[in-house]
């Protein structure tokens, strides 16, 4: 293991100034607008922030870089279709500092290693590409040309075209998308990883196995005419707050919330819209009808106590299934049925942690409507059993005909803005045989039919020596995987490194040999091309392409767009070999999208629909109730009960985001809902744990996971006691990612087990 004190990966493991105060029981309201408002001024020039605000989400202005939260099809609201995080992701975007060669002159990679990941997000936006030679201590200016030359050296020098890896952040649009991962599939290769692999990937196996489709199958107005919604492992109020908003839509036209989760998180409990100005002054409105505590990584058993009562109330009344459906639509049932018989109620209440009152208010909600969606995010998802928890959640859907139908259906909640809408232009290292075909017959390629690295396997192979060249579209990879100091010393072992972003990250600073900073174009900014200003497009959770254009004039002159650095390397790379005109693509963003119409399932007439001011469904079969699975049915599926067991010193820890955080991308210090202040380097343990470990509120401790015989440490943490269930215990990302083992994953899906890690604690 590398020391941890001089690997550049890790967080620094300094405190600042901590403050504990009472959670909060309401989202959103004053101190929603007051945090907005003190980001626009605070990071950008004031005029940006208030032209941004007014384009934001609206139809014929740009895409949020933040969630995937769909827009409503028909009127936005005229204050701002935004939220709080929303505003902080365009606001550090639009920063109004830059940073070129003067800066990296007087900062090292040394010196910047030692900042925090807020102190590196916010010293503004990259304004020119940047070289770090091999032994070299600070980056260097590198013009475009001689970039992408040294690019397609590297690329060619290897000895084949699988030793490079070929990354991509869910922020890339789809026109970047699919010009990239037709250069990957040009160039040889189908290593793809993307960060699909590390959230939601376990929900695209488990509903690609059990209905067809790797999507959710309800839209936003589905959301507003349920019956019952059911919120698990995610928190709505920091990472996708529009949620909030549908689903107080869908109580006021009589839904019932259930909320289930390991925190109290405020959001599922209470909501003031900060766009109503009598909620504001009344104080917002109940979300959740009932809140279900789950211990971590207790769902299957949640779920499994709710099937189980159900059977038995079908076999008293015969009422209770829709058998109509059951039978015409489904496969499996009788199987299913049968392996479900073989638990107890009783052992699956216990191992989910909630108690019988609280079951039973779920259960008869769940037994007296049919109109049923379920909605989750990466607290599902991100345990070695993920895949279970969502073919669990499809059982009960099954059970009640509750899928292709008005107010009913699956709702995987995604955190990146296009992370889906990259899988569906091709980002893949799996791609189905049939969008390969349209490749080579629309190109004159033939791709390679080898399964590529997803990223737990791209970062062996880079450990390995088995890689040697990392290309980065977007994001920040070093933040985002597990097993930190692993997965630093992949990247090391590279001999070049390439990253394409607008602003600085942790993962510009641990290298390869040699190392690229590319900076582009934000979501935010005007994209100038041959033919002119261009639009680009992405897909939202619930499937709806939509157009998005920047309002902002570019912060520098130096910067390219996505589309253009794919091109230029791609041309650098492939040079006269390629079929392809690829620098055609670059002036002309239309191009790109006839083909996207020729080669990918449901972009007919791409740019026509496109012209559509709120945009165009893609075809979902499990919303027609149309399952394209292998039965030519939805799945019944038989899923067991994880059976690890904890010892007398280990709890279970969960990573978590703080509120001032998406994805990797630190906004601020506060936690304002769980009620800690200026610091992140914290673990929140249940009361009773810390008495018994002789633990007192503030004490610093280590953290120690072991796994597979290796120990793994992440030092300097202050105690803060919370409401969370008892065994258990949760800490920020990517501060304890060191914690969660490479080798410890989902089956099927390989998302990492982010979300169940088996820890000790020393003081």
């Amino acid at each position: 293991m590398m020391n941890s004190k001089k690997n550049k990966a890790l967080t620094p493991e300094k405190f600042t100034d901590i403050s504990v105060k009472k959670p909060y029981k309401n989202s959103a309201g004053f101190q929603s607008i007051k945090s907005a408002i003190t980001q626009i001024s605070k990071y950008t020039r004031v005029k940006d922030g208030v032209k941004l605000s007014l384009k934001i989400n609206q139809k014929g202005g740009f895409d949020c870089p933040g969630c995937a939260w769909p827009d409503p099809d028909d009127e936005r609201s005229s204050i701002g279709e935004y939220c709080e995080n929303g505003i902080k992701a365009i606001a550090e975007e639009a920063q109004k500092n830059t940073i070129d060669n003067t800066f990296f002159k007087k900062h090292s990679v040394e010196e910047l290693a030692t900042w925090t990941d807020f102190e590196i997000g916010k010293s503004g936006r990259l304004a020119e590409p940047m070289f770090l030679a091999e032994g070299a201590t600070h980056y260097q200016s590198i013009s475009w040309e001689e970039a992408f030359s040294k690019v397609g050296t590297h690329l060619n020098a290897l000895n084949n075209p699988d030793e490079a890896i070929f990354y991509t952040s869910g922020r890339t649009t789809n026109e970047a998308a699919f010009l990239y991962q037709l250069f990957v599939r040009e160039f040889g290769t189908a290593n793809l990883p993307d960060c699909s692999n590390m959230c939601h990937e376990a929900s695209g196996s488990a509903l690609s196995e059990t209905l067809g489709i790797g999507k959710g199958s309800v839209t936003l107005d589905d959301l507003y005419k349920a019956e019952v919604v059911m919120v698990i492992g995610q928190n709505p109020a920091t990472n996708h707050p529009r949620m909030l908003s549908a689903l107080e839509k869908c109580k006021k036209n009589g839904g019932k919330i259930i909320a289930v989760n390991p925190l109290p998180e405020a959001g599922l409990l209470k909501f003031t819209n900060p766009q109503d100005p009598i909620k504001m002054l009344t104080g917002g409105k109940q979300i959740a009808d009932v809140f279900a505590q789950v211990t971590i990584n207790g769902d299957v058993a949640l779920f499994k106590t709710i099937l189980l009562k159900l059977l038995e109330k079908e076999e008293e009344t015969a009422h209770v299934f829709d058998k109509d459906f059951i039978e015409k639509h489904t496969f499996g049932y009788e199987a299913f049925i049968a392996d479900l018989k073989t638990y107890n109620f009783n052992d699956c209440l216990k191992a989910s942690g909630i108690d019988e009152d609280t079951f039973n208010a779920i259960f008869n909600l769940i037994l007296n409507h049919n109109k049923i969606i379920i909605c989750w995010a990466m607290g599902l998802t991100q345990h070695q059993n993920a895949v279970d928890n969502i073919r669990e959640v499809v059982n009960l859907l099954l059970l009640k005909g509750s899928i292709g139908k008005e107010g009913a259906g699956t709702c995987p909640v995604r955190g990146h803005s296009n992370v889906q809408g990259d899988r569906t232009v091709g980002i893949w290292e799996a791609a189905p045989q049939a969008f390969l075909d349209k490749i080579e017959a629309k190109y004159g390629f033939k791709p390679t039919t080898k399964h590529g690295y997803a990223v737990i396997d791209a970062i062996k192979a880079m450990y390995e020596n088995k890689a040697k060249v990392f290309f980065g579209l977007g994001g920040n990879f070093i933040s985002a995987v597990p097993d930190t100091v692993y997965a630093s010393q992949a990247l090391q072992n590279c001999n070049l490194t390439v990253h394409v972003s607008t602003k600085l990250n942790r993962s510009h600073l641990v290298t390869g040999k040699e190392a690229l900073i590319l900076p582009c174009l934000g979501r935010t900014e005007k994209d100038y091309q041959k033919t002119g200003l261009q639009i680009q497009s992405v897909e939202n959770s619930m499937g709806i392409v939509s157009a998005t254009k920047g309002v902002l004039e570019p912060c520098s002159k130096d910067l390219l767009s996505e589309v253009a650095v794919v091109c230029g390397i791609a041309n650098a790379t492939l040079s006269a070999k390629s079929k392809i005109d690829w620098l055609a693509y670059k002036d002309d963003y239309t191009l790109v999208r006839n083909d996207i119409a020729e080669v990918v399932s449901g972009f007919k007439d791409y740019n026509t629909k496109l012209q559509k001011p709120s945009g165009f469904y893609l075809p979902n079969g499990a919303r027609e109730r149309q399952f394209n699975t292998k039965t030519g049915k939805a799945n019944f599926s038989i899923n067991k009960m994880p059976t690890w067991k904890l010892k007398n010193d280990e709890l279970v820890m969960m990573t978590i985001r703080s509120h001032d955080q998406f994805n990797t991308t630190i906004y601020g210090l506060d936690d304002r809902y769980r009620g800690v202040y200026n610091e992140r380097r914290i673990i929140f343990m249940n009361k009773d744990d810390m008495k018994a470990r002789g633990l007192k509120e503030l004490q610093v401790v280590n953290l120690k996971s072991e796994f597979n015989g290796v120990t793994r440490c992440a030092n300097n943490f202050k105690v803060v006691g919370y409401n969370i269930p008892k065994n258990c215990c949760a800490t920020y990302f990517p501060e304890t990612n060191v914690l969660v083992p490479l080798d410890n994953f989902a089956h099927t899906a390989k998302t990492p087990a982010s979300k169940s890690i088996v820890i000790t604690i020393e003081a």
